[in-house]
């Protein structure tokens, strides 16, 4: 049986969710010899989006943006789609919003704080609507940090295996927190934040939910470790995300959620063994970036 996404809507602000992440790393010590060349860290980068399959005339209601100032910086939002219902185009707000955190990256006001880009982001946004919203800004020396708003997603993969996740901030079931133009929404305070160290070697792999409901961890391990090239990395796990959405028996992480959450087929089904399966039909976003490093006089 198919999953259909429910409604999505504004609600008062509950406290914001903790990060799920790995148990903290050392730090790299730095060697005592000053070195006559030094290296600094940045991203390769690959990006993919596939609409959803009703909204693939007007490009869907996902924006993003990728910039390579200081070590680089990586974003999505996600437009909410229940503002189709008041006649309000869901892909106006998070694109402006997106356009506008792309010109702010450089504002020494940012100071390359990704908590303070999505407030000068939105400050500066007038479109009606509201967006779920990832900001991920690399230093040169290593530090990601990280500023999330809602369920867009990013994974840290390290010698394959998946070392750091962020986690959905959620009012309830497919009712995520989201920046919006009404009072009622949530605001740049209400962003889990979160600092990591990276390595050269390191993939991040960002996400609008339409990748995270549709594709388990184990299987973005698999293709990140079969695919070095990131742009094709990115197209294959959109790829496959648009695959498994489409696929009513597929038992998804959307799925799992949903029966977790206490919507599954009715009990005389369940009698019978079956549950709630298929994957969620929706934009679909995927930002792959390879921590390299390069040598600089």
């Amino acid at each position: 049986m198919a999953i259909l996404s429910l409604p999505r809507s504004l609600l008062p602000l509950p406290p914001p969710p903790r990060l799920r992440r790995s148990p903290a790393r050392r730090r790299r010590s730095c060697p005592s010899a000053t070195p006559q060349i030094r290296s600094e860290l940045s991203f390769s980068v690959g990006t993919h989006l596939i609409p959803h399959p009703k909204k693939a005339e007007t490009g869907g209601e996902d924006a993003f943006f990728v910039s390579s100032f200081n070590g680089g910086v990586l974003a999505i939002a996600d437009g909410v789609s229940g503002w189709a219902e008041q006649n309000v185009n869901p892909a106006l707000f998070p694109r402006e919003l997106m356009a506008n955190a792309s010109d702010l990256v450089m504002d020494e006001e940012v100071s390359y704080n990704p908590q303070i880009l999505l407030k000068k982001a939105h400050a500066a946004t007038s479109s009606i609507g509201s967006a779920t919203v990832i900001i991920a800004m690399l230093e040169k020396s290593g530090t990601l940090k990280i500023a999330n708003v809602g369920d867009c997603g990013l994974r840290i993969l390290r010698k394959g295996q998946v070392v750091f996740s962020t986690a959905p901030q959620e009012h309830f079931f497919d009712c995520p927190y989201q920046l919006s133009s009404e009072l009622i929404g949530q605001t740049y305070r209400d962003a889990t934040l979160c600092s990591v160290e990276l390595t050269e070697g390191d993939t991040i792999v960002m996400g609008s939910d339409g990748l995270f409901d549709n594709v388990f961890d184990h299987e973005i391990v698999s293709v990140i470790s079969k695919i070095q090239n990131a742009v094709e990395a990115a197209k294959a796990l959109a790829e496959l995300a648009s695959n498994h959405s489409v696929d009513t028996t597929f038992d998804s992480p959307y799925a799992l959620e949903a029966r977790n959450m206490g919507f599954d087929v009715p009990w005389w089904q369940r009698i019978l063994g079956k549950k709630l399966t298929g994957g969620k039909l929706d934009d679909i976003t995927v930002i792959v970036g390879q921590v390299i490093r390069a040598s600089i006089d």
